[in-house]
């Protein structure tokens, strides 16, 4: 059966006419889609030109159709100024030695140490349930609803893994209260545990909250290290905190995890629910099922009479849902945990089990149990 690793080793030898670089290398081959025998993808280049175009075209079709594709289609777009600054800024890395490692770089490293072998890939086979967590935009309270339905899974016995896949705007050990860093154990690289759960983010390599330079292959190294190199022992569940959007790094991890289902998260506000759909239709175009949506910031609730007031408007879960043929999993309110920083369990968001808040996510977890359990 073909897959996308097919398909970049049948492209690699493809070089940018301008640049003479592998178009895989640098990443220029982009949403990429291989369904059986067909393809999908786009081409990036540095310079518009409708006879290199052809020709590139003819050179991708040929070496398709010698790797077993029998339809093939391909958009082809010019590079934005900042991927043409990303190249020049590769080719200096790649020349620049001494340079300095990247934070977490060393973590990274030893992860690979010589002469050992890599851990597996997680395998559904092995009973893990793999559910991504996705939003239309951010804001909306995605990497909230991932450590809270982490924790309450843990609660329930669970045994959890959760990834912090969003690699630009990681904040899911902030989230937690995670001040420790991985350490690595034999090759390999043991995650950080926190109410029950292992977790892995970009924010543990990360100095001072400096923002995510890394481009094209590192983005995808990185998050292929976190299945392959970390050490997650028995698990039922992993959880993944998708980039909102349906951007690259989305779309890679739908196609690492094939076999994942997912959950949408969204306001009641209609025009975020609009735009959550658009994450809904990749996973259903990916073949992704789909557990069900969570409306967040649905109310706020008056603590004093528990009046409530739809400050964002109400009803967008709800038809969002009804969008995408599948379930409304819970409507959270407007609120923030009951934590003080003395506490030993303290973590900025991640709801105590016996909070108002912190019940509707057991019952989320619940349902979700419930599903897999009908499977």
């Amino acid at each position: 059966m073909l897959s996308k690793e097919h398909i970049q080793a049948a492209l690699r030898p493809i070089a940018e006419p301008t640049l003479k670089r592998s178009l895989v290398e640098l990443q220029w081959i982009r949403d990429m889609m291989v369904k059986e025998e067909r393809v999908s993808l786009t081409v990036v280049c540095l310079e518009k030109n409708e006879e290199t175009q052809r020709l590139l075209e003819q050179e991708i079709r040929d070496r398709l159709a010698s790797a077993g594709v029998s339809h093939v289609h391909i958009r082809f777009r010019e590079a934005s100024e900042r991927e043409r600054e990303e190249v020049v800024g590769r080719q200096e890395t790649r020349g620049n030695e001494g340079a300095e490692e990247p934070p977490g770089e060393e973590v990274l490293r030893k992860g690979h140490a010589a002469g050992l072998e890599k851990l597996p890939i997680l395998d559904p086979k092995a009973g893990v349930k793999f559910i991504a967590i996705a939003s239309g935009k951010g804001g909306v309270g995605k990497s909230t609803v991932t450590v809270n339905l982490a924790a309450a899974l843990a609660r329930h016995g669970q045994r959890v893994g959760l990834i912090d896949a969003d690699i630009y705007g990681f904040s899911v050990p902030d989230m937690m209260g995670i001040e420790e860093v991985p350490n690595v154990d034999e090759g390999a690289i043991i995650p950080v545990e926190r109410f029950g759960v292992k977790v892995m983010s970009m924010g543990f390599f990360i100095r001072e909250n400096n923002p995510v330079i890394w481009r094209g292959p590192m983005l995808g190294k990185m998050l292929r290290q976190f299945f392959v190199d970390v050490e997650w022992g028995e698990l039922d569940y992993m959880l993944l905190d998708l980039p909102p959007g349906t951007g690259d790094v989305a779309l890679d991890v739908h196609q690492m995890i094939p076999h994942s289902s997912e959950i949408i998260v969204t306001t009641p506000h209609a025009t975020a629910a609009f735009v959550a759909a658009r994450a809904g239709a990749m996973a259903l175009q990916t073949n992704h099922e789909i557990l069900g949506v969570v409306e967040n910031m649905a109310y706020y609730e008056c603590s004093g009479c528990g009046q409530k007031e739809y400050i964002f408007g109400r009803g967008g879960g709800a038809r969002l849902a009804e969008t995408l043929h599948t379930g409304l999993l819970a409507q959270i309110p407007v609120g923030a945990p009951d934590n003080h920083p003395a506490e030993p369990d303290f973590s900025p968001c991640v709801y105590k089990q016996d909070s108002a808040i912190g019940q509707i996510y057991d019952e989320i977890a619940q349902q979700v149990m419930n599903k897999y359990a009908e499977d």
